[in-house]
C-alpha cells in the first residue's frame, strides 16, 4: 500500500524510534540555484518553523532536481527538492540507497515542449519534419520517445538537435531550432530574462496534456534518515507544509525571504517564478481534494509505468518504494489557499 514505506524500513524506524530531533542537523539540497519558487522552505527557517521541531536545516543550492537524489544517495545530503521521477530510476537499480519522496509539492509535470509562433508549429503532428532542441540526460528530452509513442507520432519524422540547457533558448528565439524540450518553470523565465513575451509570442505543449500524467518535484529524505530519526522527519515535513501555506497566502513575505537566502536574486521575476509555480504546478483539482503533499495511489503507479517505459528500466518499483505519506500532517493542516498578490 503506498501510504507506507515498506515494511522492514518502517521495522527498523520503529526500533530507532526514540532518537529525539531535538538539535538535529539536516543538510537540504535544493533543486535548482535560489529561486522564488522555493521560498517555503526559505520562509520556513526564517520563521522558526524548522527550529521549532528542534531542527537545523542548512539549506544549499542545487544543480538539478535530479541531482538532487544522488547527493542524497551519496550520503552528501540527508534531504532536498528534487524530481521524483529520478527516485523511480533510481529505486530500480539501488532500491536500497534510493531516497523516498515525503512531501508533493509539484503535482503537475514541468515537462513541456515550447515553439516560437511562427514557427509552423501549432499541434503536436506538427512536430513531425522539425527540429526539437533538447539537454541531454533531462526528463523532457529521456521521455520524448513515450510521448511520441502515446501519441502516435512518427517519430523518424523529429529531429533531436543535442544540445547544453543554456544554449535551448536563445537558440529557440535565433530560430537555430523549431521548438525546445524543457521544465516549463525554467524556461518561461529564461525567455524572460532574454526580453521575450513567453505568453503572447510562443505556445506551450505541456506533457501532462498530452498521455504523460506524471508528479514532479518535492520533498525527498534518505532512507538513512527515515530510519533513525523518524521524529525529525515528521518535523521537517511539518515546517516546510506550514511555510507552503502561509507562502501561498502572502508570495511577498515568501520572497522576503529568498532573498535573505541570497541578496542576489532579481525580485520582480522570482515573485513571478514563485506565483507561476502555484499558478502552473502546485494548484490543481487533485491538490485541492487531497491536500498539499499528498499523491493519489493509482496515479502514481501509472507515473512510474510511463517512467519505467521511457527509460527502459530493468526492475519496475512499487510505489511504496517512491513515496511515503506516513510523515503528512492531517489533511486538515494541508489545505492550501492561494491567492496571487
Amino acid at each position: 500500500m503506498l501510504a507506507r514505506v515498506s515494511a522492514a524500513l518502517l521495522g527498523v524506524a520503529l526500533f530507532v524510534g526514540t532518537a529525539s530531533a531535538e538539535d538535529t542537523t539536516i543538510k537540504f539540497k535544493l533543486g535548482w540555484t535560489t529561486q522564488g519558487s522555493d521560498a517555503a522552505f526559505f520562509y520556513a527557517k526564517d520563521n522558526g518553523y524548522f527550529k521549532e521541531e528542534g531542527l537545523n536545516v542548512v539549506i544549499d543550492k542545487g544543480n538539478g532536481s535530479g541531482a538532487t537524489v544522488t547527493h542524497i544517495m551519496s550520503g552528501a545530503y540527508d534531504a532536498g527538492f528534487g524530481d521524483v521521477n529520478a527516485i523511480i530510476q533510481n529505486a530500480s537499480t539501488k532500491p536500497e540507497d534510493a531516497p523516498v519522496m515525503v512531501y508533493m509539492v509539484w503535482n503537475q509535470p514541468p515537462f513541456a515542449i515550447v515553439t516560437k509562433n511562427g514557427s509552423g508549429i501549432n499541434t503536436i503532428k506538427d512536430f513531425e519534419g522539425h527540429t526539437l532542441g533538447g539537454a541531454q540526460g533531462t526528463p523532457t528530452t529521456r521521455l520524448l520517445p513515450v510521448f511520441v509513442q502515446k501519441n502516435k507520432l512518427e517519430g523518424e519524422k523529429i529531429k533531436l538537435s543535442n544540445m547544453a540547457p543554456n544554449l535551448q533558448e536563445p537558440m529557440l528565439i535565433k530560430g537555430d531550432i523549431d521548438a525546445a524540450l524543457v521544465f516549463n518553470i525554467t524556461s518561461y523565465f529564461n525567455l524572460v530574462l532574454n526580453n521575450q513575451d513567453p505568453d503572447k509570442d510562443y505556445k506551450w505543449f505541456s506533457f501532462g496534456d498530452y498521455g504523460m500524467d506524471l508528479y514532479s518535484n518535492g520533498v525527498m529524505v534518505s532512507r538513512k534518515l527515515i530510519a533513525s530519526n523518524p521524529k525529525a522527519v515528521a518535523g521537517l515535513v511539518r515546517a516546510i507544509n506550514k511555510g507552503m501555506i502561509a507562502v501561498a497566502k502572502d508570495q511577498n513575505a515568501g520572497i522576503k525571504a529568498a532573498l535573505n537566502f541570497d541578496n542576489q536574486i532579481n525580485v520582480d521575476v522570482e515573485k513571478r517564478r514563485l506565483q507561476y509555480s502555484f499558478d502552473k504546478l502546485i494548484v490543481s483539482p487533485e491538490m485541492k481534494e487531497i491536500g498539499v503533499g499528498d499523491v493519489k495511489d493509482d496515479r502514481m503507479t501509472r507515473a512510474i509505468g510511463i517512467v519505467v517505459e521511457g527509460y527502459q528500466l530493468a526492475r519496475t518499483p512499487a510505489p511504496s518504494e517512491i513515496f511515503s505519506r506516513e510523515f503528512l500532517p492531517p489533511r486538515a493542516e494541508r489545505e492550501l489557499t492561494y491567492t496571487a498578490n
